[in-house]
C-alpha cells in the first residue's frame, strides 16, 4: 500500500532539488559577472589571455590607468558595436584582474559637450561618425576607443573596430608594453624596392600621393625606431641592433663587408633574398623590362653565405604540390605550385618565433642548401614537402600555370628559411674590398683603408642571423587588408607573412612576450584532408594533361609537315591528309578532355562527399552522443530497480 506521503516525496525531491539547482546558477552567474572569469573551449584558446599577455602584466611595477571611452547614452551606438563594447569591457575586467590590481579602469560616456568628451579629446580619442562605415546616420558621433597611461607615458587606440577583434587584445598589451617600457631600440632596414614609399611626380600633378611605406615598417615603427640604412652604406651604424635587408639586388662586396662587420660585432641580420621578386618585376615596367628583371640575378649575399657554407640558386624557385595557392591569370583561377601556401607542417612548430604561426604565403621563393660552417648551429623555420622539385624561375613566371605539368616531385624537403647561431667567421680575411666604381683613384682607397680601424676576423660572442628565401611575403597585397573605416586606415592580416617579420624582429630585439600573442591573432585551421585529396586527384590527370598536350603538339607538327611538302600553288588549301590528321587529333582530344572531365568529376565527388561527412559530425554527432548516453544512463538506473 502506497502512502500520501510515499506518493508526494519524489514530486517534494523534485522541486527541492530545481530550486536548488537555480539559486545555484543564479550564485554562479552573480559570481562569475562580478568576478569576470571566462571558460574557454577553444583549441587554441583565442578567448582568454594568453600566456604572453600575462608575463608582460607581470612586470608592471608601477600602475597602469586605462581610460575607457564608450558611448553609452541615447540611440546612436549600433548594436553590432554595443555588443562588441561590452566584449571589450570584460576583456578589460579580465587584465585588471590578471595583473593583480596594477592596472586600473576608467569608464567615460562623452556625450556631446561634456567634460568626458573634452578628456576624450585630450586622451586622442576622436568621436566617429556611423555614416563612414556604411551604416544609417544617427545624428551625433559615438565614441569606442582607449587611452592607457603610466606616468608621463600615453598611448591611444582612437577607434576599437569589431572586425580587428582578433587583434584586440595584442594591440592592448603592446600598448601596456609601451607605456611601462618606453624606450625603443632602433632598427635598421636595407632594401633595393621602396619599402619606405616613394614620390610619383605624375602622381603628384594630379593630387595624388606617392606611394606609401609599406605595412610592415609602419608596424615595426609603433615597437622600435625604424632607420632607412641605404643600399651603397659601407658601415652599419653602431646604435642599430637589428638590421633587416630585404631583396638587397645588385649589392655590392663593400656592402657585404659591412654586413658581416655588423654581424661580427654582435648586431643581428634578418635577410629576406629572392630569387624572383614579384614586386620588382613589376616596378619594371613592360614586359621587355620584365623579362630582364626575371632573368637578372635575383638578390642573394653570395659573399657572406659562402663563409657560412651555405648557398642559394638564384636561377630556381621551388613548386610545391602540397602547398599549392589559387591565384588568378586573367580572369581564370589557376592552382600553381611554385605560390607557396604553408601550413603548420611546414612550419617549425618548436621554435618561440613560428610556434603560434600556422600559415603562410610565399611566391616564387628560394631554397637554402649546404651545411653550416664549423661554429654555426642551424635551425630550420620553414621548409617545403617531399612533394616538391625546384624549377626554373622563367618558366615559373612565364609559364602560364604549366609549371606542374612536367612536375616530378624529388623526394626531399627544401630549407626555406632558417636561424644561424654561434661564432661567425669573417667572410673578408683581407680587409674590406676595394670599391670597384672608383679603381681608378687607388691612391684615395689605399689611404681610406690605412686610416680605417682593423677588420674583424672573428665574433666574440654567439651572433645571429636569419635568411629567408622570398622578400615578397612582406608586400601589402601578399599578408594583409588594408581598409578605411570611420577616416582610418585600418589594417587586418590574412595570414601569418606579418607576424612572422614581426616576431622575428621582436626575438632579436624586443620584448618576445609579445609574439605569442600577436601570431595567434591570425590562427588557421585549413582543410589538411581536403587538399589530399586534391593533390591525389591531380597525379591521376596529371599525366593524361601532358599526353594530351605531346597529342597537341606532335599534330602540329604533322599539319606543318604537310603543308611544306604540298605544291606551293596550294599552299592555302588543305590536302586530305591534313584534313584526315586534324579531324583524329579533335576526336582524340574530345575524347582525352571527356576523361579529364570524369576524373574532376570524382574529385569533386569526393570533396563534397567529406565534407557532407564532417557536417553531419558537427550537427548531429553531439546530440547522438548525448542521446546515447542518456539512454544507457536511463537503462543501468532501470536495472538496479529492477534489481532492488
Amino acid at each position: 500500500m502506497i502512502t500520501t506521503r510515499n506518493k508526494w516525496e519524489p514530486l517534494l525531491f523534485s522541486g527541492l532539488g530545481v530550486a536548488a539547482m537555480f539559486f545555484i546558477l543564479l550564485a554562479a552567474a552573480a559570481i562569475g559577472s562580478v568576478a569576470k572569469v571566462r571558460v574557454d573551449l577553444t583549441a587554441d584558446h583565442l578567448y582568454t589571455l594568453s600566456a604572453g599577455t600575462r608575463k608582460i602584466l607581470k612586470k608592471i611595477d608601477t600602475p597602469v590607468v586605462i581610460h575607457f571611452y564608450c558611448t553609452q547614452s541615447g540611440n546612436d551606438m549600433p548594436i553590432a558595436l554595443k555588443n562588441y563594447a561590452k566584449r571589450v569591457e570584460d576583456l578589460l575586467a579580465e587584465y585588471r584582474q590578471a595583473s593583480g590590481g596594477k592596472i586600473e579602469i576608467d569608464k567615460f560616456d562623452p556625450q556631446p559637450d561634456s567634460d568626458a568628451e573634452d578628456l576624450a579629446r585630450l586622451d586622442g580619442i576622436e568621436g566617429q561618425s556611423v555614416s563612414d562605415a556604411g551604416m544609417i546616420n544617427l545624428g551625433e558621433k559615438v565614441y569606442l576607443g582607449l587611452a592607457v597611461k603610466c606616468l608621463d607615458q600615453q598611448a591611444a587606440l582612437p577607434f576599437l573596430d569589431p572586425s580587428r577583434e582578433k587583434l584586440l587584445e595584442y594591440d592592448l598589451t603592446r600598448a601596456i608594453a609601451h607605456v611601462v617600457s618606453p624606450q625603443k631600440q632602433t632598427i635598421g632596414v636595407m632594401s633595393s624596392l621602396p619599402l619606405f614609399g616613394q614620390m610619383n611626380p605624375m602622381m603628384m600633378r594630379t593630387g595624388q600621393g606617392g606611394q606609401e611605406p609599406w605595412v610592415f615598417l609602419s608596424e615595426l615603427k609603433q615597437d622600435f625606431t625604424v632607420r632607412q640604412v641605404e643600399m651603397t652604406a659601407d658601415k652599419i651604424d653602431d646604435d642599430i641592433q637589428v638590421l633587416v635587408v630585404v631583396h638587397p639586388a645588385g649589392i655590392t662586396d663593400k656592402t657585404q663587408y659591412a654586413l658581416d662587420q655588423f654581424v661580427l660585432r654582435g648586431g643581428k641580420l634578418v635577410a629576406f633574398l629572392d630569387p624572383l621578386s614579384v614586386v620588382d618585376a613589376r616596378n619594371a615596367g613592360g614586359m621587355q623590362n620584365m623579362l630582364q628583371q626575371a632573368a637578372s640575378g635575383g638578390s642573394t649575399l653570395d659573399k657572406l653565405l659562402k663563409a657560412w657554407g651555405l648557398e642559394f640558386d638564384v636561377s630556381k624557385v621551388v613548386a610545391d604540390k602540397d602547398y599549392v595557392t589559387q591565384i588568378y591569370r586573367g580572369d581564370r583561377p589557376t592552382a600553381e605550385p611554385t605560390w607557396l601556401s604553408l601550413t603548420g607542417a611546414a612550419i617549425n612548430q618548436n621554435d618561440v618565433v613560428t610556434s603560434e604561426i600556422d600559415n603562410l604565403l610565399l611566391p616564387f621563393v628560394g631554397v637554402f642548401t649546404g651545411t653550416p660552417a664549423a661554429g654555426l648551429k642551424e635551425t630550420v623555420l620553414l621548409k617545403t614537402s617531399a612533394n616538391s622539385q625546384l624549377v626554373d624561375k622563367m618558366m615559373a613566371q612565364f609559364g602560364g600555370g604549366d609549371t606542374g605539368k612536367d612536375f616530378v616531385p624529388s623526394g626531399k624537403s627544401y630549407t626555406l628559411a632558417l636561424r644561424l647561431m654561434g661564432k661567425f667567421k669573417t667572410a673578408f680575411p683581407n680587409g674590406k674590398p676595394a670599391d670597384t666604381a672608383d679603381a681608378a683613384d687607388k691612391t684615395k682607397d689605399t689611404a681610406a683603408k690605412t686610416n680605417a680601424p682593423p677588420s674583424l676576423q672573428e665574433s666574440k660572442t654567439e651572433g645571429v642571423v636569419v635568411l629567408v628565401g622570398d622578400s615578397d611575403m612582406l608586400y601589402d597585397q601578399y599578408c594583409v587588408r588594408v581598409q578605411s573605416l570611420f577616416g582610418q586606415k585600418l589594417i587586418s592580416p590574412f595570414n601569418g607573412n606579418l607576424a612572422f617579420i614581426q616576431n622575428l624582429v621582436e626575438q632579436l630585439a624586443g620584448d618576445s612576450d609579445l609574439i605569442g600573442v600577436r601570431s595567434r591573432a591570425v590562427a588557421s585551421r585549413p582543410f589538411v584532408r581536403v587538399k589530399a585529396i586534391q593533390a591525389a586527384a591531380e597525379e591521376t590527370y596529371r599525366a593524361k594533361i601532358k599526353q594530351l598536350q605531346q597529342d597537341l603538339d606532335d599534330a602540329r607538327q604533322k599539319v606543318s609537315d604537310l603543308q611544306q611538302n604540298k605544291d606551293k600553288s596550294q599552299r592555302f588549301i588543305l590536302s586530305k591528309e591534313q584534313q584526315d590528321e586534324i579531324n583524329r587529333f579533335q576526336q582524340k582530344e574530345s575524347q582525352t578532355r571527356r576523361e579529364l572531365k570524369a576524373v574532376r568529376k570524382q574529385l569533386r565527388k569526393d570533396v563534397d562527399a567529406l565534407e557532407t561527412r564532417i557536417k553531419w559530425t558537427d550537427i548531429a554527432g553531439m546530440p547522438l552522443l548525448v542521446s546515447a548516453a542518456g539512454v544507457t544512463l536511463a537503462m543501468i538506473k532501470r536495472k538496479r530497480t529492477a534489481a532492488k
